[in-house]
């Protein structure tokens, strides 16, 4: 078994990058990505916008033996990206992130990102905006910031060398549980696999831009 602590293959060519992702099945089993590494990825997918730079996303990280048995049995026919990736995380966001809003706006004045005046007139208006929302709209939000970084997580990890598979179907209802988190606090958004190809990817089909497209 090959542990890899630097990166796979690197690389910053935005053609690899996007448009040779693909989304993969099979993975070579041998293959694991050290928690350094894998912290460097998340640390760069979370680069992604979210409204308000609120960041609801949350990240579960699954790279045992252990706990991929554990998640085994949730994924229904997902179990081969779950037994042979190098890990799977699970995405979800945190319902109470409305807690972080403090750090983050503080954070961003003491590193110098905004101004102090700025942070006192922004922060009691989003403190304002996010307690006027129903339950309905902060999941809208939260989902799709969510989905945000979870897009630049696979891009991340595809300029790192490595192949993704974005999985919707597992035990949504009972994946925090199993696996120790508060279920009505951390909301399951998606898996995503995480490895280094056995099988390549199959190409598929795109829309044209006509098609799907509207000027205005």
């Amino acid at each position: 078994m090959s542990i890899h602590t630097g990166n796979y293959h690197k690389t910053n060519d935005f053609n690899k990058i996007v448009l040779e992702r693909r989304s993969v099945k099979v993975y070579d089993p041998q293959v694991k990505i050290s928690r350094e590494e894998m912290r460097e990825i998340l640390a760069e997918a979370t680069r992604a916008p979210s409204a308000i730079n609120m960041q609801p996303w949350r990240f579960l990280v699954i790279d045992s033996d252990e706990g991929k048995q554990k998640l085994a049995p949730l994924a229904s026919f997902n179990q081969t990206q779950v037994l042979t990736s190098s890990a799977v995380i699970a995405v979800f966001y945190d319902a109470h992130n409305v807690e972080y809003m403090d750090e983050i706006f503080n954070k961003a004045v003491e590193l110098g990102y905004m101004p102090q005046d700025i942070k006192d007139m922004q922060l009691p208006q989003a403190r304002s905006y996010y307690a006027s929302l129903t339950p309905a709209a902060l999941r809208d939000i939260n989902m799709l910031d969510s989905g945000l970084v979870s897009m630049q997580l696979m891009l991340v990890a595809r300029a790192h060398g490595y192949d993704t598979n974005p999985m919707a179907g597992y035990d949504k209802e009972r994946i925090a549980e199993v696996f120790g988190l508060d279920k009505d606090r951390f909301q399951s958004v998606m898996l995503i696999s995480i490895g280094k190809a056995s099988k390549e990817g199959y190409p598929s089909y795109r829309l044209p831009v006509d098609t799907i497209t509207r000027w205005a």
